[in-house]
């Protein structure tokens, strides 16, 4: 079967594609992530897709525009459903191109994370593919995330620390100082003040 597999970053997309090729598909992955941020986030991640692809033999389209403003048109940062409505965009889109590309059905490699709304990603993921016509295919591929981490280390591929979205970044960092400067800097007081 023709499936297009929507790609939410390089790590989670090894295992999930290789799996599907096993079972005989002809698998084609998909780049859109407008919701990820910064810029430089975006462009770390996009890189790590190509450097993926130039080590596993996957054909991938790419959607390499920023996604900034269709992000923020798209989620309300203030819905406790902020990360559903970012699964929609991702996964209506991912249907959309499916169907008009002629692929049978559509998956993603949010399954693969254990960090998402497991259970969310597969039903927003079959209500998009309906609405398109075509196939959602299901798998749970939470188990491979160590190992498609690992081997996305091997591979020296960027690894992320982050889901994606501003609000993920401030959620995953605002509690540590780990990165951030910890001398006194510029505008401390002179001890002898």
């Amino acid at each position: 079967m023709d499936v297009l597999l929507h790609t939410c970053c390089a790590p989670c997309t090894i295992g999930p594609y290789e799996r599907l090729v096993a079972e005989g598909h002809r698998v084609t992955g998909l780049f859109y992530n407008p919701n990820i941020h910064p810029f430089v986030e975006f462009r770390r991640r996009l890189k790590a897709m190509k450097v993926l692809q130039e080590r596993v033999p996957i054909p991938v389209l790419y959607d390499e525009e920023y996604g900034l403003h269709d992000y923020l048109d798209a989620v309300d940062w203030r819905s406790p459903l902020r990360c559903e409505q970012c699964y929609r965009q991702r996964l209506a889109q991912a249907a959309h191109v499916a169907r008009e590309q002629g692929f049978v059905a559509v998956t993603t490699t949010l399954l693969a994370s254990t960090y998402q709304q497991h259970e969310a990603v597969a039903r927003i993921g079959r209500e998009e593919a309906e609405r398109q016509g075509i196939e959602f295919l299901y798998r749970d591929w939470r188990p491979l995330a160590e190992p498609n981490h690992e081997r996305a280390a091997a591979m020296r591929l960027y690894l992320q620390s982050y889901c994606g979205c501003v609000f993920s970044e401030w959620e995953r960092f605002r509690d540590t100082e780990r990165h951030v400067y910890r001398g006194p800097g510029p505008l401390a007081a002179p001890e002898d003040a």
